[in-house]
Protein backbone atom coordinates (compact mmCIF):
# COMPACT_ATOMS: atom_id res chain seq x y z
CA UNK A 1 0.00 0.00 0.00
CA UNK A 2 1.50 3.36 -1.03
CA UNK A 3 1.70 6.52 1.07
CA UNK A 4 -1.23 8.19 -0.74
CA UNK A 5 -3.52 5.21 -0.06
CA UNK A 6 -2.64 5.28 3.63
CA UNK A 7 -3.30 9.04 3.78
CA UNK A 8 -6.63 8.63 2.01
CA UNK A 9 -7.74 5.94 4.47
CA UNK A 10 -6.79 8.12 7.43
CA UNK A 11 -8.66 11.11 6.00
CA UNK A 12 -11.73 9.02 5.33
CA UNK A 13 -11.66 7.73 8.90
CA UNK A 14 -11.33 11.22 10.33
CA UNK A 15 -14.18 12.52 8.19
CA UNK A 16 -16.33 9.57 9.18
CA UNK A 17 -15.78 10.31 12.85
CA UNK A 18 -17.20 13.81 12.47
CA UNK A 19 -20.79 12.76 11.96
CA UNK A 20 -22.67 9.47 11.82
CA UNK A 21 -19.74 7.47 10.40
CA UNK A 22 -20.44 8.54 6.81
CA UNK A 23 -17.70 8.75 4.23
CA UNK A 24 -17.16 11.98 2.30
CA UNK A 25 -18.02 12.15 -1.41
CA UNK A 26 -14.47 13.16 -2.22
CA UNK A 27 -11.06 13.15 -0.55
CA UNK A 28 -9.01 16.24 -1.35
CA UNK A 29 -5.30 16.99 -1.20
CA UNK A 30 -3.66 16.91 2.22
CA UNK A 31 -3.55 20.73 2.35
CA UNK A 32 -7.27 21.07 1.71
CA UNK A 33 -8.17 18.18 4.03
CA UNK A 34 -6.19 19.95 6.75
CA UNK A 35 -8.30 23.08 6.18
CA UNK A 36 -11.49 21.02 6.29
CA UNK A 37 -10.44 19.52 9.60
CA UNK A 38 -9.68 22.97 10.99
CA UNK A 39 -13.10 24.25 9.89
CA UNK A 40 -14.78 21.23 11.51
CA UNK A 41 -13.04 21.86 14.83
CA UNK A 42 -12.94 25.66 15.21
CA UNK A 43 -16.57 26.75 15.39
CA UNK A 44 -17.10 29.93 17.40
CA UNK A 45 -19.94 32.13 18.56
CA UNK A 46 -20.55 35.87 18.81
CA UNK A 47 -19.07 35.90 22.30
CA UNK A 48 -16.25 33.93 23.85
CA UNK A 49 -16.78 33.33 27.54
CA UNK A 50 -13.95 32.63 29.99
CA UNK A 51 -12.77 29.05 29.59
CA UNK A 52 -14.42 28.59 26.18
CA UNK A 53 -12.63 26.39 23.68
CA UNK A 54 -13.39 26.08 19.98
CA UNK A 55 -16.30 23.73 19.27
CA UNK A 56 -16.47 20.84 16.82
CA UNK A 57 -19.12 20.60 14.14
CA UNK A 58 -20.27 17.22 15.44
CA UNK A 59 -20.74 18.60 18.96
CA UNK A 60 -22.68 21.65 17.77
CA UNK A 61 -24.93 19.55 15.51
CA UNK A 62 -25.82 17.51 18.58
CA UNK A 63 -26.22 20.65 20.72
CA UNK A 64 -28.73 22.23 18.31
CA UNK A 65 -30.39 18.96 17.33
CA UNK A 66 -29.49 19.47 13.66
CA UNK A 67 -29.91 16.36 11.50
CA UNK A 68 -27.89 17.30 8.44
CA UNK A 69 -25.41 19.94 7.29
CA UNK A 70 -23.98 20.69 3.86
CA UNK A 71 -21.24 23.24 3.18
CA UNK A 72 -19.27 24.58 0.22
CA UNK A 73 -16.25 26.86 0.63
CA UNK A 74 -15.22 29.23 -2.16
CA UNK A 75 -11.60 30.36 -2.43
CA UNK A 76 -10.03 32.33 -5.29
CA UNK A 77 -13.32 32.15 -7.27
CA UNK A 78 -13.49 28.35 -7.04
CA UNK A 79 -15.41 25.86 -4.92
CA UNK A 80 -12.31 24.65 -3.07
CA UNK A 81 -14.21 21.95 -1.20
CA UNK A 82 -17.71 20.78 -0.33
CA UNK A 83 -18.87 18.21 2.18
CA UNK A 84 -22.03 16.83 3.76
CA UNK A 85 -22.57 15.73 7.38
CA UNK A 86 -25.34 13.87 9.14
CA UNK A 87 -28.63 12.70 7.70
CA UNK A 88 -30.60 13.90 4.69
CA UNK A 89 -33.32 11.59 6.04
CA UNK A 90 -32.69 9.99 9.41
CA UNK A 91 -35.49 7.42 9.17
CA UNK A 92 -34.27 6.19 5.80
CA UNK A 93 -30.63 6.29 7.05
CA UNK A 94 -29.83 8.39 4.00
CA UNK A 95 -26.76 10.59 4.57
CA UNK A 96 -26.18 14.13 3.33
CA UNK A 97 -23.94 14.25 0.27
CA UNK A 98 -22.74 17.20 -1.77
CA UNK A 99 -25.58 16.44 -4.22
CA UNK A 100 -28.29 16.54 -1.53
CA UNK A 101 -30.76 19.34 -2.34
CA UNK A 102 -32.11 21.56 0.43
CA UNK A 103 -34.84 24.18 0.35
CA UNK A 104 -33.07 27.54 0.19
CA UNK A 105 -35.85 29.73 1.58
CA UNK A 106 -35.28 33.42 0.94
CA UNK A 107 -32.01 32.79 -0.88
CA UNK A 108 -34.49 32.20 -3.71
CA UNK A 109 -34.74 36.01 -3.87
CA UNK A 110 -31.08 36.37 -4.84
CA UNK A 111 -31.40 34.15 -7.91
CA UNK A 112 -34.79 35.69 -8.71
CA UNK A 113 -33.10 39.08 -8.91
CA UNK A 114 -30.62 37.64 -11.43
CA UNK A 115 -33.54 36.45 -13.55
CA UNK A 116 -35.34 39.78 -13.37
CA UNK A 117 -32.15 41.73 -14.13
CA UNK A 118 -31.64 39.56 -17.23
CA UNK A 119 -34.97 40.85 -18.57
CA UNK A 120 -33.82 44.38 -17.74
CA UNK A 121 -30.56 43.72 -19.58
CA UNK A 122 -32.58 42.51 -22.58
CA UNK A 123 -34.63 45.74 -22.44
CA UNK A 124 -37.88 43.91 -21.72
CA UNK A 125 -38.22 45.45 -18.26
CA UNK A 126 -37.07 48.63 -16.55
CA UNK A 127 -36.22 48.98 -12.86
CA UNK A 128 -37.85 52.41 -12.52
CA UNK A 129 -41.19 51.78 -14.22
CA UNK A 130 -44.55 51.37 -12.47
CA UNK A 131 -45.08 47.64 -11.87
CA UNK A 132 -48.64 47.85 -13.22
CA UNK A 133 -47.19 48.64 -16.66
CA UNK A 134 -45.86 45.06 -16.69
CA UNK A 135 -48.61 43.20 -14.84
CA UNK A 136 -51.20 41.67 -17.19
CA UNK A 137 -53.18 39.03 -15.27
CA UNK A 138 -53.38 40.99 -12.00
CA UNK A 139 -52.93 44.65 -11.07
CA UNK A 140 -51.57 46.07 -7.85
CA UNK A 141 -54.39 47.96 -6.06
CA UNK A 142 -52.85 51.32 -5.17
CA UNK A 143 -54.56 53.26 -2.38
CA UNK A 144 -53.99 56.39 -0.32
CA UNK A 145 -51.15 54.76 1.67
CA UNK A 146 -48.79 55.04 -1.32
CA UNK A 147 -49.48 58.81 -1.50
CA UNK A 148 -49.69 58.79 -5.28
CA UNK A 149 -46.21 57.28 -5.68
CA UNK A 150 -45.77 54.29 -7.95
CA UNK A 151 -44.00 51.08 -6.95
CA UNK A 152 -41.19 50.06 -9.27
CA UNK A 153 -39.50 46.78 -10.08
CA UNK A 154 -36.40 48.08 -8.30
CA UNK A 155 -38.53 48.66 -5.20
CA UNK A 156 -39.73 45.05 -5.29
CA UNK A 157 -36.22 43.60 -5.52
CA UNK A 158 -34.77 45.89 -2.81
CA UNK A 159 -37.71 45.68 -0.36
CA UNK A 160 -38.31 49.42 -0.63
CA UNK A 161 -41.84 49.20 -2.04
CA UNK A 162 -43.49 49.71 1.36
CA UNK A 163 -45.32 46.40 0.99
CA UNK A 164 -46.74 43.87 3.44
CA UNK A 165 -46.29 40.10 3.92
CA UNK A 166 -42.82 39.42 5.23
CA UNK A 167 -42.68 35.71 4.36
CA UNK A 168 -44.60 32.54 3.59
CA UNK A 169 -45.20 29.34 5.60
CA UNK A 170 -45.72 27.13 2.55
CA UNK A 171 -48.28 24.35 2.16
CA UNK A 172 -48.37 20.71 3.12
CA UNK A 173 -48.58 18.20 0.28
CA UNK A 174 -52.23 17.47 1.11
CA UNK A 175 -53.23 21.17 0.99
CA UNK A 176 -54.95 22.85 -1.94
CA UNK A 177 -52.47 25.21 -3.59
CA UNK A 178 -53.47 28.79 -4.42
CA UNK A 179 -52.93 30.51 -7.74
CA UNK A 180 -50.53 33.46 -7.65
CA UNK A 181 -53.31 36.07 -7.80
CA UNK A 182 -54.96 34.38 -4.80
CA UNK A 183 -51.67 34.65 -2.90
CA UNK A 184 -51.36 38.34 -3.76
CA UNK A 185 -54.98 39.04 -2.76
CA UNK A 186 -54.91 36.83 0.33
CA UNK A 187 -57.86 34.75 -0.90
CA UNK A 188 -58.42 31.10 -0.08
CA UNK A 189 -56.75 28.71 -0.30
CA UNK A 190 -53.88 31.19 0.28
CA UNK A 191 -52.69 31.13 3.92
CA UNK A 192 -51.24 34.66 4.06
CA UNK A 193 -52.62 38.20 4.04
CA UNK A 194 -53.05 40.32 0.90
CA UNK A 195 -49.92 42.04 -0.42
CA UNK A 196 -50.71 45.72 0.02
CA UNK A 197 -49.06 49.08 0.70
CA UNK A 198 -48.24 49.76 4.35
CA UNK A 199 -46.02 52.83 3.85
CA UNK A 200 -45.13 55.16 0.99
CA UNK A 201 -42.84 53.41 -1.53
CA UNK A 202 -39.20 54.33 -1.99
CA UNK A 203 -38.66 55.70 1.50
CA UNK A 204 -37.45 52.83 3.65
CA UNK A 205 -36.51 49.16 3.80
CA UNK A 206 -39.39 46.84 4.77
CA UNK A 207 -38.67 43.20 3.99
CA UNK A 208 -41.47 41.84 1.82
CA UNK A 209 -41.65 38.37 0.33
CA UNK A 210 -44.98 39.60 -0.97
CA UNK A 211 -43.19 42.16 -3.14
CA UNK A 212 -40.86 39.46 -4.47
CA UNK A 213 -43.93 37.41 -5.41
CA UNK A 214 -45.19 40.32 -7.51
CA UNK A 215 -41.85 40.23 -9.37
CA UNK A 216 -42.46 36.52 -10.04
CA UNK A 217 -45.78 37.37 -11.68
CA UNK A 218 -44.09 40.10 -13.74
CA UNK A 219 -41.56 37.55 -15.06
CA UNK A 220 -44.38 35.18 -15.99
CA UNK A 221 -46.47 37.92 -17.62
CA UNK A 222 -43.45 39.19 -19.55
CA UNK A 223 -42.08 35.86 -20.80
CA UNK A 224 -45.33 33.93 -21.16
CA UNK A 225 -43.78 30.77 -19.70
CA UNK A 226 -43.87 29.17 -16.24
CA UNK A 227 -41.53 30.82 -13.74
CA UNK A 228 -39.51 27.69 -12.96
CA UNK A 229 -38.97 27.03 -16.67
CA UNK A 230 -37.72 30.57 -17.26
CA UNK A 231 -35.35 30.39 -14.30
CA UNK A 232 -33.97 26.99 -15.34
CA UNK A 233 -33.36 27.90 -18.97
CA UNK A 234 -32.01 31.42 -18.40
CA UNK A 235 -30.36 31.43 -14.95
CA UNK A 236 -29.73 28.06 -13.33
CA UNK A 237 -28.63 26.02 -16.34
CA UNK A 238 -26.31 28.70 -17.82
CA UNK A 239 -24.51 28.94 -14.45
CA UNK A 240 -24.16 25.16 -14.26
CA UNK A 241 -26.54 24.81 -11.30
CA UNK A 242 -27.60 21.33 -12.38
CA UNK A 243 -28.83 20.29 -8.91
CA UNK A 244 -31.17 23.26 -8.53
CA UNK A 245 -34.80 23.89 -9.41
CA UNK A 246 -37.67 26.29 -8.71
CA UNK A 247 -40.28 23.64 -9.60
CA UNK A 248 -43.10 23.52 -7.02
CA UNK A 249 -43.98 20.87 -6.12
CA UNK A 250 -40.53 19.50 -6.90
CA UNK A 251 -40.03 16.30 -8.92
CA UNK A 252 -39.29 13.17 -6.92
CA UNK A 253 -35.60 12.70 -6.13
CA UNK A 254 -33.51 10.59 -3.77
CA UNK A 255 -31.15 13.57 -3.52
CA UNK A 256 -33.75 15.68 -1.69
CA UNK A 257 -33.35 16.32 2.04
CA UNK A 258 -36.20 15.87 4.49
CA UNK A 259 -36.97 18.85 6.69
CA UNK A 260 -37.10 18.59 10.50
CA UNK A 261 -38.91 20.72 13.07
CA UNK A 262 -37.90 21.79 16.57
CA UNK A 263 -37.43 18.68 18.66
CA UNK A 264 -36.45 16.50 15.70
CA UNK A 265 -39.91 15.79 14.31
CA UNK A 266 -40.13 15.32 10.56
CA UNK A 267 -41.98 17.97 8.55
CA UNK A 268 -45.32 16.42 7.52
CA UNK A 269 -44.81 15.11 4.01
CA UNK A 270 -41.04 15.74 4.44
CA UNK A 271 -41.22 19.36 3.16
CA UNK A 272 -43.63 22.17 2.35
CA UNK A 273 -44.60 23.37 -1.12
CA UNK A 274 -44.13 27.05 -2.04
CA UNK A 275 -46.11 28.45 -4.99
CA UNK A 276 -44.34 31.70 -4.03
CA UNK A 277 -41.35 30.37 -5.99
CA UNK A 278 -39.35 33.59 -6.35
CA UNK A 279 -39.55 34.31 -2.64
CA UNK A 280 -39.04 30.83 -1.17
CA UNK A 281 -39.20 28.05 -3.77
CA UNK A 282 -35.60 27.23 -4.73
CA UNK A 283 -34.22 23.74 -4.13
CA UNK A 284 -30.43 23.70 -4.41
CA UNK A 285 -27.08 22.59 -2.97
CA UNK A 286 -24.22 24.62 -1.46
CA UNK A 287 -22.02 23.68 -4.42
CA UNK A 288 -24.61 25.06 -6.84
CA UNK A 289 -25.01 28.24 -4.82
CA UNK A 290 -21.23 28.45 -4.88
CA UNK A 291 -21.44 28.61 -8.69
CA UNK A 292 -23.85 31.53 -8.38
CA UNK A 293 -21.48 33.31 -5.97
CA UNK A 294 -18.49 32.76 -8.25
CA UNK A 295 -20.35 33.95 -11.34
CA UNK A 296 -21.45 37.07 -9.43
CA UNK A 297 -17.86 37.74 -8.35
CA UNK A 298 -16.46 37.28 -11.85
CA UNK A 299 -19.23 39.21 -13.60
CA UNK A 300 -18.74 42.07 -11.14
CA UNK A 301 -15.13 42.28 -12.38
CA UNK A 302 -16.14 41.91 -16.03
CA UNK A 303 -14.49 38.47 -16.26
CA UNK A 304 -17.62 36.43 -17.04
CA UNK A 305 -21.13 36.94 -18.38
CA UNK A 306 -22.86 33.56 -18.31
CA UNK A 307 -26.10 35.36 -17.42
CA UNK A 308 -25.58 39.02 -16.53
CA UNK A 309 -22.97 41.39 -17.90
CA UNK A 310 -20.81 43.61 -15.69
CA UNK A 311 -23.17 46.59 -15.78
CA UNK A 312 -26.21 44.55 -14.76
CA UNK A 313 -24.25 42.69 -12.08
CA UNK A 314 -22.93 45.91 -10.56
CA UNK A 315 -26.46 47.33 -10.53
CA UNK A 316 -27.73 44.22 -8.76
CA UNK A 317 -24.91 44.31 -6.21
CA UNK A 318 -25.23 48.02 -5.35
CA UNK A 319 -27.59 49.72 -2.86
CA UNK A 320 -30.85 50.62 -4.58
CA UNK A 321 -31.57 53.51 -2.25
CA UNK A 322 -29.27 55.09 0.31
CA UNK A 323 -30.73 53.47 3.38
CA UNK A 324 -29.17 51.24 6.01
CA UNK A 325 -31.03 48.04 6.84
CA UNK A 326 -29.19 47.25 10.09
CA UNK A 327 -25.70 47.76 11.53
CA UNK A 328 -24.24 49.16 8.32
CA UNK A 329 -25.90 46.61 6.01
CA UNK A 330 -27.51 47.88 2.82
CA UNK A 331 -29.95 46.23 0.46
CA UNK A 332 -29.07 45.66 -3.17
CA UNK A 333 -31.34 43.79 -5.57
CA UNK A 334 -31.98 40.45 -3.89
CA UNK A 335 -28.86 40.71 -1.72
CA UNK A 336 -27.59 42.35 1.45
CA UNK A 337 -24.34 44.33 1.20
CA UNK A 338 -21.86 45.10 3.97
CA UNK A 339 -18.19 45.59 4.80
CA UNK A 340 -16.02 43.73 7.32
CA UNK A 341 -12.47 44.97 7.72
CA UNK A 342 -11.15 45.83 4.28
CA UNK A 343 -13.46 43.42 2.44
CA UNK A 344 -16.94 43.89 0.95
CA UNK A 345 -19.55 41.14 0.94
CA UNK A 346 -22.92 40.22 -0.52
CA UNK A 347 -25.10 37.69 1.27
CA UNK A 348 -28.55 36.36 2.05
CA UNK A 349 -30.03 33.79 4.40
CA UNK A 350 -33.08 31.62 4.00
CA UNK A 351 -35.69 29.87 6.09
CA UNK A 352 -38.36 27.45 4.92
CA UNK A 353 -40.23 25.11 7.23
CA UNK A 354 -37.62 22.54 8.26
CA UNK A 355 -34.70 24.19 6.44
CA UNK A 356 -32.18 27.01 7.03
CA UNK A 357 -29.48 28.38 4.70
CA UNK A 358 -26.94 31.18 4.46
CA UNK A 359 -24.30 32.34 1.99
CA UNK A 360 -21.55 34.97 1.82
CA UNK A 361 -19.54 36.12 -1.18
CA UNK A 362 -16.62 38.56 -1.13
CA UNK A 363 -16.10 41.11 -3.91
CA UNK A 364 -12.45 41.70 -3.12
CA UNK A 365 -10.74 38.30 -3.02
CA UNK A 366 -13.02 35.64 -4.50
CA UNK A 367 -13.82 33.98 -1.16
CA UNK A 368 -17.19 32.78 0.06
CA UNK A 369 -19.15 30.10 1.87
CA UNK A 370 -22.58 28.44 1.71
CA UNK A 371 -24.16 26.43 4.53
CA UNK A 372 -27.51 24.62 4.42
CA UNK A 373 -29.19 22.52 7.12
CA UNK A 374 -32.43 20.54 7.25
CA UNK A 375 -33.74 21.86 10.58
CA UNK A 376 -35.70 25.01 11.31
CA UNK A 377 -33.57 25.68 14.39
CA UNK A 378 -29.85 26.07 14.02
CA UNK A 379 -29.03 29.52 12.67
CA UNK A 380 -26.57 29.60 15.57
CA UNK A 381 -24.80 26.56 14.12
CA UNK A 382 -24.67 28.17 10.68
CA UNK A 383 -23.16 31.37 12.12
CA UNK A 384 -20.59 29.36 14.10
CA UNK A 385 -19.59 27.34 11.04
CA UNK A 386 -19.26 30.48 8.90
CA UNK A 387 -17.11 32.01 11.66
CA UNK A 388 -14.86 28.95 11.50
CA UNK A 389 -14.44 29.30 7.73
CA UNK A 390 -13.65 33.00 8.17
CA UNK A 391 -11.01 32.13 10.78
CA UNK A 392 -9.34 29.32 8.83
CA UNK A 393 -9.30 31.32 5.59
CA UNK A 394 -8.20 34.56 7.30
CA UNK A 395 -11.12 36.79 6.30
CA UNK A 396 -10.06 40.24 7.47
CA UNK A 397 -11.93 41.22 10.67
CA UNK A 398 -14.95 39.10 9.69
CA UNK A 399 -15.09 37.16 12.94
CA UNK A 400 -14.46 39.33 15.98
CA UNK A 401 -16.18 37.79 19.01
CA UNK A 402 -16.90 39.82 22.12
CA UNK A 403 -15.16 38.86 25.37
CA UNK A 404 -17.48 39.88 28.21
CA UNK A 405 -16.57 39.46 31.86
CA UNK A 406 -18.98 37.05 33.55
CA UNK A 407 -19.86 37.20 37.26
CA UNK A 408 -21.79 34.93 39.61
CA UNK A 409 -24.61 36.94 41.28
CA UNK A 410 -25.71 36.14 44.82
CA UNK A 411 -28.36 33.39 45.13
CA UNK A 412 -30.99 35.82 46.47
CA UNK A 413 -30.35 38.12 43.51
CA UNK A 414 -30.96 35.27 41.08
CA UNK A 415 -34.03 33.93 42.88
CA UNK A 416 -35.90 37.22 42.73
CA UNK A 417 -35.94 37.06 38.92
CA UNK A 418 -37.57 33.62 38.64
CA UNK A 419 -40.98 33.69 36.96
CA UNK A 420 -42.99 34.03 33.77
CA UNK A 421 -42.71 37.15 31.59
CA UNK A 422 -44.80 38.21 28.63
CA UNK A 423 -44.51 40.90 25.95
CA UNK A 424 -47.10 42.87 24.02
CA UNK A 425 -46.99 40.38 21.14
CA UNK A 426 -47.77 37.56 23.59
CA UNK A 427 -44.34 35.99 23.44
CA UNK A 428 -43.84 34.20 26.75
CA UNK A 429 -40.50 33.71 28.51
CA UNK A 430 -39.88 31.47 31.51
CA UNK A 431 -36.91 31.92 33.80
CA UNK A 432 -36.12 29.25 36.36
CA UNK A 433 -33.35 28.50 38.83
CA UNK A 434 -31.39 25.26 38.63
CA UNK A 435 -28.53 24.91 41.08
CA UNK A 436 -26.83 28.28 41.20
CA UNK A 437 -27.70 29.27 37.61
CA UNK A 438 -30.67 30.92 35.97
CA UNK A 439 -32.06 29.46 32.74
CA UNK A 440 -34.22 31.04 30.06
CA UNK A 441 -36.67 29.40 27.66
CA UNK A 442 -39.27 30.60 25.16
CA UNK A 443 -41.10 28.96 22.29
CA UNK A 444 -39.32 31.17 19.74
CA UNK A 445 -35.73 30.35 20.69
CA UNK A 446 -33.24 29.47 17.95
CA UNK A 447 -31.83 26.69 20.11
CA UNK A 448 -33.77 23.58 20.96
CA UNK A 449 -33.32 23.69 24.73
CA UNK A 450 -33.23 26.06 27.72
CA UNK A 451 -30.30 28.47 27.76
CA UNK A 452 -28.11 29.55 30.63
CA UNK A 453 -28.11 33.26 31.44
CA UNK A 454 -24.57 34.62 31.76
CA UNK A 455 -24.46 37.70 34.01
CA UNK A 456 -22.12 40.62 33.37
CA UNK A 457 -23.54 42.53 36.36
CA UNK A 458 -26.17 41.72 39.02
CA UNK A 459 -28.92 42.77 36.55
CA UNK A 460 -27.32 42.54 33.08
CA UNK A 461 -26.88 39.24 31.26
CA UNK A 462 -26.46 37.68 27.83
CA UNK A 463 -28.17 34.73 26.15
CA UNK A 464 -25.60 33.16 23.94
CA UNK A 465 -27.55 31.22 21.31
CA UNK A 466 -29.99 34.07 20.73
CA UNK A 467 -27.23 36.66 20.32
CA UNK A 468 -28.92 38.92 22.89
CA UNK A 469 -27.95 41.14 25.75
CA UNK A 470 -30.70 41.69 28.30
CA UNK A 471 -31.34 43.15 31.73
CA UNK A 472 -33.80 43.28 34.62
CA UNK A 473 -35.24 46.55 35.87
CA UNK A 474 -38.11 47.22 38.27
CA UNK A 475 -39.27 43.61 38.11
CA UNK A 476 -39.37 43.59 34.31
CA UNK A 477 -37.24 41.88 31.67
CA UNK A 478 -35.75 43.80 28.73
CA UNK A 479 -34.24 42.09 25.68
CA UNK A 480 -31.93 44.13 23.47
CA UNK A 481 -32.29 42.99 19.84
CA UNK A 482 -29.93 45.21 17.87
CA UNK A 483 -31.25 48.72 18.35
CA UNK A 484 -34.65 47.44 19.51
CA UNK A 485 -35.51 46.86 23.16
CA UNK A 486 -38.42 44.56 23.96
CA UNK A 487 -40.11 44.83 27.35
CA UNK A 488 -41.51 41.80 29.19
CA UNK A 489 -43.80 42.08 32.22
CA UNK A 490 -43.66 39.42 34.91
CA UNK A 491 -46.96 37.59 35.32
CA UNK A 492 -46.37 35.58 38.46
CA UNK A 493 -43.66 36.05 41.07
CA UNK A 494 -44.64 33.10 43.23
CA UNK A 495 -44.58 30.06 40.96
CA UNK A 496 -41.24 28.41 40.11
CA UNK A 497 -41.21 26.62 36.77
CA UNK A 498 -39.12 23.67 35.70
CA UNK A 499 -37.42 23.42 32.34
CA UNK A 500 -40.41 21.93 30.51
CA UNK A 501 -42.16 24.36 28.18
Amino acid sequence: MNRYSITAIILLALAASCSHAQQPDKVYSKDIEDKIRQVETHLGGWVQLPGDDAWTLADRMKFYGVKGVSIAVIHNNQVEWARGYGWADEGERRPVTTNTMFQAGSISKSLNAVGVMLLVQRHRLDLNTDINDYLRTWKFPYDSVSKGKKITLGNLLSHTGGLSVHGFPGYEKTDSLPALDQVLDGKRPANTDPVRSIVEPGKQFIYSGGGTTISQLIVMNTTGIPYDQYMWENVLQPMGMDHSSYAQPPPASKDRATGYLRGGKEVPGKYHIYPEQAAAGLWTTPSDLGKYIIESQLAFEGKSAKVLDQTSTRTRLSPYIDSIVNNGTREGLGVFLFQKGKNHYFNHDGSDVGFLSNYYGCFDNGDGVVVQINNDVGFGLIRELVNSVATVYHWDEFYQPEHPSVIQPRPDSLARNVGVYTSDNRDTVRIYLQGDQLYYISRYMVANHPEQMYFTSPVDFLIYEEGWYAYFKDGRLYLKLGKTIREFVRLDDSVKYNRDF
